[in-house]
């Protein structure tokens, strides 16, 4: 057999499964389970074992798997079984044979009988017999035969086949370990690569944990290259007559299970030489996870890679991967392939894009990111122009953030290997977002005539779909996105401007500016308050420009006529916008006649409220603008106002007192006294005498019945002038205030 296997067999008792892979065949279950074997008469399943022959004369059976195995690529393998060696046997012989377990490289044709243990005759492979007839003496035996080669003696027996370094037979064990009785004996047989001599087997057996054979064994005439056989086992017994019985058969045939079978890589020749180089061990961790546990071999055409490091190649090549298991328990895996392309590297045009937000005319471009179709691992440069690049001058330092208006930049690419070729990279901007200014006009809030509610989602600043838009109050919080109008559909400002921020899918975004213009109240010019005669009507107009009237009065007319004093609204629309103005038409405030002033035959009118100028008149038909009157008789006058509103006259009816000059108190009942009694009728009547210097001597109330008799304090005054002045309230809803004023002379005679 070769060195290297590709597949494990291994016969495993329970205590053995968990130190290997898998189970691929076995002979195990009750009834036994025969999947993927041949059974060949007198060979029976019997419960859960095979029994090879029974107790009869001439009997042969045997059992094989159906498919060949391929242990090419396998440095250890095992197998395991029980056996039983049962039955009468003959007077004769006793009995026999015995059976074997084997592995040939071709399907038997036919089976021995006899000493040949059912093994077929001129089989080439490892052939292990379990002998209990000893044909030379005809007794009973317990040996064990070991053959790895062909067994081409007399009556295919190997008890007879003695090649030097193929073959071992065991003493008789009957003492020890008689093969005969009626309960299973269990046999372990254990097959490595002798690493002294890679060609052969070291073949190691054990009976019931006795160690019976272990030595190397050299293969010998056919079985020198053999890579593939037939697992079996078979029995016979001739002249003799025994039970053979089998089971717990159990045989492993994997190998190293690997991910995949082919990896490729695409290598750039070195510009000096034109030769790949790569490192055929970085591949490992894909052909299986955990490389460490594992050899790798690798080979080219069946020669081997001494440098697989750093392997060099001129075209393109296959790479053979054999995968060997360090803890011995698999097969090798020889299935790996590495698929080696030799292709010089050639840069490809790329395109970055960016957005010119708010159409500032640069971007900022990561020129790292453009992908010019180069290896992993490879660096790059940048630079402005061709010229620079093929000069190696000017590199762009920032490639991650350069900031560029659309153009077009040029990389050097190196690759791990060396090679190099330079594209051109094309810096271009998203499509510009379609935006424009917009103006929004909104009415006046009443409250607040300055200010007016603006739906800012209704301006047309886009025809843009799928954008955002974000409203601010500056354009720096725009570009900055901070303070941002959360109320955009409810916003309350005076006439100002605002700022939209746009964004699209790209999320490239554009400001815009929204100007809001708030709609004033517009009111009437010509509008004025009013003010009439209490008893009088007027109109009001508001004049011509206006789009619709609404008076209070429900009319709809530009005038409104027939108006009595009161307030009056009225609605006028300019636009889409309504402007409520207020009028009032007002009562003219009547003149009030405040005091009247007598001196003499002169009257001065006193006026307060109304509207001046003022007229006058003593008979309401004749009037005059001065409020003195002059020339008056003694007596009843009635004087008449009027102001600027010329409503009907107020009128008030006054007294031009009796003038009395002089005095005489000397008790001759001639002159004595002033007596002003006669105006008693008048309201609140007080007669006050004053000396020269404004001192008072002297006030004739009612109680002293509006007289003065020239005393003062109950004394006479001295002979002189005096002055004295008469005060009442006239009889009228106004009591008009009235004043005269006079002097007396007194003339005290003894």
């Amino acid at each position: 057999m070769n060195k290297k296997l590709l597949a494990c067999f291994i016969l495993l008792l329970s205590c053995f499964v968990g130190k290997f892979s898998s189970q691929t065949y076995q002979l195990t279950g009750n009834p036994v389970v025969t999947t993927g074997w041949d059974i060949v008469p007198s060979a029976v399943v019997n419960t859960d074992f095979i029994q090879l022959t029974a107790d009869q004369t001439s009997q042969v059976g045997g059992i094989k798997l159906n498919a060949p195995i391929n242990l090419k690529f396998c440095d250890k393998w095992r197998v395991e079984f029980d056996f039983r060696i049962d039955g009468n046997g003959t007077t004769s012989y006793g009995r026999g044979d015995g059976f074997a377990f084997w592995y040939l490289a071709n399907p038997p044709a036919a089976y021995t009988a006899g000493g040949g243990l059912g093994i077929p005759a001129n089989s080439t492979g490892l052939m292990v017999g379990f002998d209990i007839f000893n044909n030379s003496t005809e007794g009973q035996m317990s040996k064990v035969h070991v053959l790895y080669g062909t067994n081409n003696t007399a009556g295919s027996n190997i008890e007879y086949n003695n090649t030097p370094g193929s073959t071992f037979h065991t003493a008789d064990l009957n003492p020890t370990q008689p093969f005969v009785g009626a309960t299973y004996k269990h046999v372990e047989v254990l097959g490595q690569v002798d690493p002294a001599i890679p060609a052969n087997w070291i073949i190691s057996i054990k009976i019931d944990g006795n160690t019976v054979v272990n030595q190397s064994f050299a293969p010998s005439g056919a079985a020198v290259g053999m890579t593939q056989g037939y697992f079996g086992f078979s029995a016979s017994t001739g002249a003799a007559s025994a039970r053979h019985s089998i089971k717990n058969a159990k045989i492993f045939t994997d190998k190293v299970s690997i991910a995949q079978p082919t990896v490729s890589a695409s290598v750039c020749p070195n510009p000096s030489n034109g030769q790949g180089t790569i490192n055929l061990t970085t591949f490992q961790s894909q052909f299986v996870t955990n490389p460490a546990n594992y050899t790798f071999t690798y080979s080219v055409g069946g020669t081997p890679i001494t440098n697989p490091t750093n392997f060099q190649f001129s075209g393109n090549t296959t790479v053979s991967v054999r995968i060997k298991d360090n803890a011995g328990l698999l097969c090798d895996n020889p299935d790996g392939k590495i698929l080696l392309t030799l292709s010089p590297f050639t840069a490809t045009a790329a395109t970055l894009t960016q957005c010119n937000n708010n159409n500032a005319g640069t971007a900022t471009f990561n020129l790292t990111l453009a992908n010019v179709n180069e290896p992993a691992g490879s660096t790059k440069k940048f630079y402005t122009t061709l010229a620079n690049l093929n000069a190696g001058t000017n590199e762009i330092t920032n490639p991650t953030a350069y900031v560029s208006a659309a153009g077009t930049v040029y990389v050097k690419v190196t690759t791990p290997q060396g090679c190099q070729g330079s594209a051109p990279i094309t810096l271009a901007f998203y499509p510009q977002i379609a935006s424009q200014d917009a103006l929004i006009e909104s009415c006046y809030i009443d409250a607040a005539p300055t200010t007016a509610l603006f739906n800012l989602t209704q301006a047309n600043v886009t025809s843009a779909t799928g954008v955002v838009k974000q409203y601010f109050k500056t354009q720096a919080d725009a570009l900055a996105g901070t303070n941002e109008i959360l109320n955009p559909q409810a916003y309350i400002a005076t006439s100002s401007t605002v700022y939209v921020k746009i964004t699209n899918v790209t999320n490239c975004f554009v400001i815009v500016k929204i100007t809001l213009k708030v709609l004033p109240p517009v009111y009437s010019s010509v509008l004025k308050d009013k003010t009439i005669c209490i008893d009088a009507k007027t109109s009001l107009d508001a004049g011509p420009g206006f789009d619709t009237y609404l008076w209070s009065t429900g009319a709809t007319t530009q005038a409104i006529q027939n108006i009595a004093p009161g307030q009056y609204w009225v609605q006028l629309k300019t636009g889409r916008c309504t402007t409520l103005q207020t009028v009032k038409v007002n009562v003219a405030a009547q003149p009030v006649i405040s005091g009247i002033d007598i001196s003499n035959n002169t009257i001065t009118i006193n006026v307060k409220g109304g509207k001046g100028p003022f007229q006058y008149s003593l008979d309401g038909i004749k009037w005059q603008d001065s409020n003195v009157f002059t020339g008056l008789p003694r007596g009843e006058v009635t004087v008449y106002v009027k102001d600027s509103y010329n409503c009907t006259p107020i009128r008030v009816q006054i007294t031009v007192p009796n003038l009395i000059n002089a005095i005489t108190p000397n008790g001759d009942n001639v002159n004595d006294f002033i007596d002003y009694s006669a105006l008693a009728y008048k309201k609140n009547l007080v007669f006050t005498v004053y000396d020269r210097y404004g001192n008072k001597l002297y006030e004739a109330n009612k109680i002293r019945d509006f007289k003065w008799d020239g005393t003062s304090g109950n004394k006479k005054i001295m002979t002189g002038t005096y002055w004295y002045t008469i005060t009442w309230n006239e009889n009228d809803k106004n009591n008009t205030q009235t004043s005269y004023n006079g002097w007396v002379l007194v003339k005290n005679r003894e």
